[in-house]
């Protein structure tokens, strides 16, 4: 998985350009805005992309204890054949190994599955913390226009994706 970027230092830029070239008083409030609409997306594309990371972390962790679980499985079913083949009466050693296994094949099961849920909740985190970056870039692209048709509406558009940004961010922190 790959981490959200935020390319939007040429669009800050600009409109620092125009909040000081532009004459309108209220270009200056954009600019702001902006700026911080965009420190907010770099902490949620970081949180998203740790967040990724771990739930990646956690899967390959539970995939191995699957995998561990298997050859306990294999070890077990090897050591069946065993007793069932020798024609004999199974030895003590024999089952004290097959109940070993099968109480280490709980275990491992429980560990696997518990990673299992870790990789979901951190997968879920990951998306909610990528949708408030989604919030955020678009805010940030409509204050652009803001700025540069010089129309206060696109600001205030821009205002409230900022706010759904800081609702998933919330969110995203809430869960």
């Amino acid at each position: 998985m790959e981490e959200a970027e935020v390319p939007l230092e040429g669009l800050h830029e600009e409109i620092q350009h125009h909040a000081e070239h532009g004459g309108e008083k209220w270009i200056a409030g954009v600019a702001l805005s902006t700026a911080i609409l965009a420190v907010l997306a770099a902490i949620a594309g970081l949180l998203s992309g740790m967040h990724a990371n771990e739930a990646m972390m956690s899967q390959i962790e539970s995939s191995d204890q699957w995998a561990y679980y298997q050859a306990k499985g294999i070890k077990a079913a090897v050591l069946d054949a065993k007793m069932s083949l020798s024609g004999a009466p199974a030895n003590e050693e024999d089952r004290t190994k097959a109940e070993r296994y099968q109480d280490e094949q709980k275990e491992i099961q429980k560990e696997a599955n518990a990673k299992q849920n870790d990789a979901k909740s951190h997968f879920h985190q990951h998306e909610i913390f990528a949708r408030g970056v989604t919030m955020f870039q678009i805010a940030i692209a409509v204050a652009a226009i803001s700025a540069l048709t010089k129309k206060r509406r696109f600001w205030i558009v821009s205002l409230l994706f900022g706010v759904a940004g800081c609702v998933f961010l919330a969110l995203a922190f809430g869960h």
